[in-house]
Protein backbone atom coordinates (compact mmCIF):
# COMPACT_ATOMS: atom_id res chain seq x y z
CA UNK A 1 0.00 0.00 0.00
CA UNK A 2 2.82 2.44 0.85
CA UNK A 3 4.43 1.86 -2.52
CA UNK A 4 1.20 2.48 -4.41
CA UNK A 5 0.55 5.62 -2.38
CA UNK A 6 3.78 7.25 -3.43
CA UNK A 7 3.42 6.05 -7.01
CA UNK A 8 0.12 7.89 -7.33
CA UNK A 9 1.77 11.13 -6.30
CA UNK A 10 4.86 10.63 -8.44
CA UNK A 11 3.02 9.63 -11.60
CA UNK A 12 0.55 12.48 -11.57
CA UNK A 13 1.62 16.10 -11.86
CA UNK A 14 5.23 15.43 -10.82
CA UNK A 15 5.58 12.80 -13.50
CA UNK A 16 4.76 15.25 -16.29
CA UNK A 17 6.25 18.52 -15.11
CA UNK A 18 9.52 17.12 -13.73
CA UNK A 19 10.13 14.98 -16.78
CA UNK A 20 10.09 18.15 -18.89
CA UNK A 21 12.39 19.85 -16.41
CA UNK A 22 14.85 16.91 -16.43
CA UNK A 23 14.77 16.82 -20.22
CA UNK A 24 15.85 20.46 -20.36
CA UNK A 25 18.53 19.78 -17.72
CA UNK A 26 19.87 16.80 -19.67
CA UNK A 27 20.00 18.82 -22.87
CA UNK A 28 22.00 21.53 -21.07
CA UNK A 29 24.48 18.99 -19.69
CA UNK A 30 24.92 17.43 -23.12
CA UNK A 31 25.75 20.83 -24.58
CA UNK A 32 28.25 21.44 -21.76
CA UNK A 33 30.00 18.10 -22.37
CA UNK A 34 30.14 18.81 -26.10
CA UNK A 35 31.85 22.15 -25.47
CA UNK A 36 34.39 20.52 -23.15
CA UNK A 37 35.30 17.78 -25.65
CA UNK A 38 35.31 20.00 -28.76
CA UNK A 39 38.61 19.68 -30.69
CA UNK A 40 41.02 22.50 -30.05
CA UNK A 41 41.75 24.82 -32.96
CA UNK A 42 45.21 24.58 -34.46
CA UNK A 43 47.62 27.27 -33.17
CA UNK A 44 47.78 30.35 -35.31
CA UNK A 45 51.53 29.97 -35.79
CA UNK A 46 51.30 26.35 -36.94
CA UNK A 47 52.30 26.16 -40.57
CA UNK A 48 52.51 23.29 -43.04
CA UNK A 49 55.81 22.18 -44.54
CA UNK A 50 57.15 24.58 -47.05
CA UNK A 51 56.31 27.71 -45.03
CA UNK A 52 58.40 29.82 -42.68
CA UNK A 53 58.06 27.26 -39.89
CA UNK A 54 59.25 24.42 -42.18
CA UNK A 55 61.54 25.90 -44.81
CA UNK A 56 61.61 24.31 -48.20
CA UNK A 57 65.20 24.18 -49.49
CA UNK A 58 63.93 24.48 -53.09
CA UNK A 59 62.44 27.92 -52.46
CA UNK A 60 65.16 29.68 -50.44
CA UNK A 61 65.99 31.98 -53.28
CA UNK A 62 62.42 33.16 -53.72
CA UNK A 63 62.03 33.74 -49.97
CA UNK A 64 65.19 35.84 -49.84
CA UNK A 65 63.73 38.05 -52.53
CA UNK A 66 60.24 38.34 -50.99
CA UNK A 67 60.09 37.82 -47.19
CA UNK A 68 56.94 36.24 -45.86
CA UNK A 69 54.76 38.36 -43.56
CA UNK A 70 53.04 36.36 -40.79
CA UNK A 71 49.39 37.21 -40.07
CA UNK A 72 48.69 38.42 -36.54
CA UNK A 73 47.21 35.87 -34.12
CA UNK A 74 43.43 36.17 -33.63
CA UNK A 75 42.25 37.57 -30.28
CA UNK A 76 41.62 35.02 -27.56
CA UNK A 77 38.27 35.30 -25.81
CA UNK A 78 38.12 34.66 -22.05
CA UNK A 79 36.56 31.40 -20.91
CA UNK A 80 32.85 31.73 -20.08
CA UNK A 81 32.07 31.69 -16.34
CA UNK A 82 31.33 28.24 -14.98
CA UNK A 83 27.79 27.69 -13.64
CA UNK A 84 27.66 25.85 -10.34
CA UNK A 85 25.09 23.16 -9.61
CA UNK A 86 23.25 25.47 -7.23
CA UNK A 87 23.21 28.27 -9.83
CA UNK A 88 21.84 25.85 -12.40
CA UNK A 89 19.16 24.67 -9.99
CA UNK A 90 18.04 28.23 -9.32
CA UNK A 91 17.95 28.96 -13.03
CA UNK A 92 15.87 25.83 -13.69
CA UNK A 93 13.41 26.95 -11.02
CA UNK A 94 12.96 30.26 -12.84
CA UNK A 95 12.54 28.46 -16.17
CA UNK A 96 9.94 26.11 -14.67
CA UNK A 97 8.01 29.07 -13.26
CA UNK A 98 8.12 30.81 -16.64
CA UNK A 99 6.77 27.70 -18.37
CA UNK A 100 4.05 26.58 -15.94
CA UNK A 101 3.30 29.78 -14.05
CA UNK A 102 0.73 32.39 -15.03
CA UNK A 103 2.14 35.01 -17.38
CA UNK A 104 1.44 38.71 -16.89
CA UNK A 105 -2.13 39.46 -17.97
CA UNK A 106 -2.77 35.83 -18.97
CA UNK A 107 -6.38 34.70 -18.59
CA UNK A 108 -7.55 31.21 -17.67
CA UNK A 109 -8.35 30.46 -21.31
CA UNK A 110 -4.97 31.78 -22.46
CA UNK A 111 -3.17 29.64 -19.89
CA UNK A 112 -5.06 26.49 -20.88
CA UNK A 113 -4.43 27.12 -24.57
CA UNK A 114 -0.70 27.32 -23.83
CA UNK A 115 -0.33 24.43 -21.36
CA UNK A 116 -2.98 21.84 -22.32
CA UNK A 117 -1.31 20.70 -25.56
CA UNK A 118 1.94 20.13 -23.68
CA UNK A 119 0.19 18.25 -20.86
CA UNK A 120 -1.92 16.11 -23.18
CA UNK A 121 1.08 15.20 -25.32
CA UNK A 122 3.15 14.27 -22.28
CA UNK A 123 0.40 11.98 -20.94
CA UNK A 124 -0.58 10.34 -24.23
CA UNK A 125 1.95 7.49 -24.26
CA UNK A 126 1.79 6.74 -20.49
CA UNK A 127 -2.00 6.53 -20.73
CA UNK A 128 -1.85 4.10 -23.66
CA UNK A 129 0.62 1.93 -21.77
CA UNK A 130 -1.53 2.01 -18.62
CA UNK A 131 -4.60 0.87 -20.57
CA UNK A 132 -2.66 -1.94 -22.20
CA UNK A 133 -1.22 -3.09 -18.86
CA UNK A 134 -4.67 -3.08 -17.27
CA UNK A 135 -6.11 -5.10 -20.16
CA UNK A 136 -3.38 -7.72 -19.86
CA UNK A 137 -3.68 -7.90 -16.06
CA UNK A 138 -7.47 -8.21 -16.18
CA UNK A 139 -7.23 -11.02 -18.72
CA UNK A 140 -4.83 -12.92 -16.47
CA UNK A 141 -7.13 -12.37 -13.47
CA UNK A 142 -10.25 -13.31 -15.48
CA UNK A 143 -11.93 -9.98 -14.71
CA UNK A 144 -15.33 -9.91 -16.38
CA UNK A 145 -16.52 -7.02 -18.58
CA UNK A 146 -19.12 -6.24 -15.92
CA UNK A 147 -16.46 -5.97 -13.22
CA UNK A 148 -14.31 -3.77 -15.45
CA UNK A 149 -17.25 -1.43 -16.10
CA UNK A 150 -17.98 -1.20 -12.37
CA UNK A 151 -14.35 -0.27 -11.75
CA UNK A 152 -14.54 2.54 -14.30
CA UNK A 153 -17.68 3.89 -12.63
CA UNK A 154 -16.01 3.79 -9.20
CA UNK A 155 -12.99 5.64 -10.60
CA UNK A 156 -15.18 8.58 -11.66
CA UNK A 157 -15.55 9.57 -8.00
CA UNK A 158 -11.86 8.97 -7.36
CA UNK A 159 -10.92 11.35 -10.17
CA UNK A 160 -13.39 13.95 -8.91
CA UNK A 161 -11.89 13.77 -5.41
CA UNK A 162 -8.35 14.06 -6.79
CA UNK A 163 -9.19 17.11 -8.90
CA UNK A 164 -10.98 18.87 -6.02
CA UNK A 165 -8.08 18.15 -3.68
CA UNK A 166 -5.46 19.29 -6.21
CA UNK A 167 -7.33 22.46 -7.15
CA UNK A 168 -7.49 23.45 -3.49
CA UNK A 169 -3.77 22.79 -3.09
CA UNK A 170 -3.05 25.02 -6.10
CA UNK A 171 -5.31 27.80 -4.86
CA UNK A 172 -3.79 27.68 -1.36
CA UNK A 173 -0.26 27.78 -2.75
CA UNK A 174 0.63 24.32 -1.46
CA UNK A 175 1.41 23.38 -5.06
CA UNK A 176 3.09 26.33 -6.73
CA UNK A 177 5.11 26.54 -9.95
CA UNK A 178 6.97 29.55 -8.57
CA UNK A 179 8.96 27.92 -5.75
CA UNK A 180 10.47 24.64 -4.54
CA UNK A 181 8.01 23.80 -1.77
CA UNK A 182 9.20 20.30 -0.84
CA UNK A 183 7.16 20.12 2.37
CA UNK A 184 4.06 21.17 0.44
CA UNK A 185 4.58 18.44 -2.15
CA UNK A 186 5.02 15.80 0.54
CA UNK A 187 1.91 16.97 2.37
CA UNK A 188 -0.02 16.88 -0.90
CA UNK A 189 1.23 13.36 -1.61
CA UNK A 190 0.06 12.24 1.81
CA UNK A 191 -3.45 13.48 1.04
CA UNK A 192 -3.41 11.57 -2.23
CA UNK A 193 -2.56 8.48 -0.22
CA UNK A 194 -5.82 8.79 1.68
CA UNK A 195 -7.76 9.07 -1.58
CA UNK A 196 -5.99 6.01 -2.94
CA UNK A 197 -6.85 4.07 0.21
CA UNK A 198 -10.53 4.75 -0.44
CA UNK A 199 -10.07 3.74 -4.08
CA UNK A 200 -8.52 0.44 -3.05
CA UNK A 201 -11.51 -0.16 -0.80
CA UNK A 202 -13.84 0.29 -3.78
CA UNK A 203 -11.68 -2.03 -5.89
CA UNK A 204 -11.85 -4.65 -3.14
CA UNK A 205 -15.65 -4.58 -3.30
CA UNK A 206 -15.60 -5.36 -7.02
CA UNK A 207 -12.71 -7.77 -7.48
CA UNK A 208 -12.16 -11.03 -5.66
CA UNK A 209 -9.02 -11.10 -3.50
CA UNK A 210 -7.52 -13.71 -5.82
CA UNK A 211 -8.18 -11.48 -8.82
CA UNK A 212 -6.56 -8.46 -7.17
CA UNK A 213 -3.56 -10.57 -6.21
CA UNK A 214 -3.20 -11.96 -9.73
CA UNK A 215 -3.19 -8.47 -11.20
CA UNK A 216 -0.59 -7.35 -8.68
CA UNK A 217 1.62 -10.37 -9.37
CA UNK A 218 1.39 -9.56 -13.08
CA UNK A 219 3.10 -6.23 -12.33
CA UNK A 220 0.01 -4.03 -12.46
CA UNK A 221 -0.36 -1.14 -10.00
CA UNK A 222 -3.65 0.70 -9.49
CA UNK A 223 -1.76 3.71 -8.15
CA UNK A 224 0.16 4.09 -11.39
CA UNK A 225 -2.97 3.61 -13.47
CA UNK A 226 -5.04 6.19 -11.59
CA UNK A 227 -2.14 8.63 -11.58
CA UNK A 228 -1.88 8.88 -15.36
CA UNK A 229 -5.56 8.35 -16.17
CA UNK A 230 -6.85 11.17 -13.96
CA UNK A 231 -8.16 14.09 -16.09
CA UNK A 232 -5.42 16.53 -15.16
CA UNK A 233 -6.45 18.70 -18.10
CA UNK A 234 -9.41 19.87 -16.01
CA UNK A 235 -7.26 21.45 -13.29
CA UNK A 236 -7.63 25.18 -12.70
CA UNK A 237 -4.70 27.38 -13.71
CA UNK A 238 -2.43 28.59 -10.88
CA UNK A 239 -2.84 32.11 -9.54
CA UNK A 240 -0.55 34.89 -10.73
CA UNK A 241 2.80 35.33 -9.01
CA UNK A 242 2.52 37.59 -5.97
Amino acid sequence: MARATWLLAATSILGVSLSLWLYRENRSLRAELTDRHAPQAAPADAAPPGTAAHPDPMSRASRSAAPVTRAPAPPVLPDPPQESRMDRRARRTDEFAAMFGRLDGETDDDYKARILPLLTTGLAIPRLRAEEQRKIAEEKAHVSPEQSARLDKAFDKVYSDVLDYTNKAITDGQLSPYERNVSGWLEYAGGLGGILTEANGQIGKILEPSQARTMYDAGFEWGEYLGVKAPWEQLRPPPARK
